[in-house]
């Protein structure tokens, strides 16, 4: 049975299962689903997305996705064998997928999508507080891709994780200006966009 994934187009975290897919040379096929559909809750009661379908196993959240698409399936290794860059890339899929999908996802740009008052104006309290904390955040990333790619000199998970990401904070003003100020990063996803897994998942 060919590996399926399953979960909303503009989700980092769905994206971020099809980037590994398309690294490892697999096969596999999207199914479109939004959070709480009935094949997402088939998988996974919680209702969130990705979920995942092969040979009969399922399996929910991004990272154990990643994970086993990377273990399960010939192509290049997207985690190092080296046992401490193997916990530095740990380090950066967790903070990936708690720090930066919190801060940046789910503390703004969901915010600025979803959080109006009844004239359309976007209430800024969320946003605003969490835009304090862009500073550290994004000179942290800045810091971590100097060798080329997050954590170290080698494609991984982690950056499977934090490109759709940057993708998205492209597109939203704060962030954007953090962006801007960060040489390293503007050139990690200059470079990073022009990777096939990237165009591929990009709708």
């Amino acid at each position: 049975m060919t590996l399926e994934i399953i979960g909303f187009p503009i989700s980092n975290t769905v994206r971020a299962t099809r980037i590994t897919a398309h690294e490892k040379g697999v096969e596999y096929t999207y199914t479109p689903s939004k959070p709480h559909a009935d094949d997402v809750l088939a998988v996974y009661p919680l209702g969130k997305v990705p979920v995942m379908r092969h040979d009969g196993f399922e399996l929910f959240e991004s990272g154990a996705i990643c994970r086993y698409i990377d273990q399960a399936f010939d192509g290049p290794a997207l985690m190092p064998k080296d046992l401490k860059q193997n916990a530095t890339i740990e380090s950066w899929v967790s903070a990936a997928t708690t720090a930066y999908d919190k801060e940046i996802l789910r503390n703004y740009i969901v915010e600025y999508i979803t959080n109006k008052d009844e004239d359309g104006n976007v209430n800024r309290y969320v946003i605003d507080r969490t835009v304090k904390k862009f500073p550290q955040l994004f000179a942290m990333l800045n810091d971590a891709v100097k060798d080329g790619f997050v954590g170290g000199s080698e494609f991984t998970l982690a950056d499977c994780h934090i490109i759709p990401i940057l993708a998205i904070a492209q597109a939203f003003p704060e962030s954007a200006e953090e962006f801007g100020k960060h040489s390293a990063l503007q050139d990690y996803l200059e470079r990073m966009s022009e990777r096939e897994s990237f165009k591929a998942t990009a709708g």
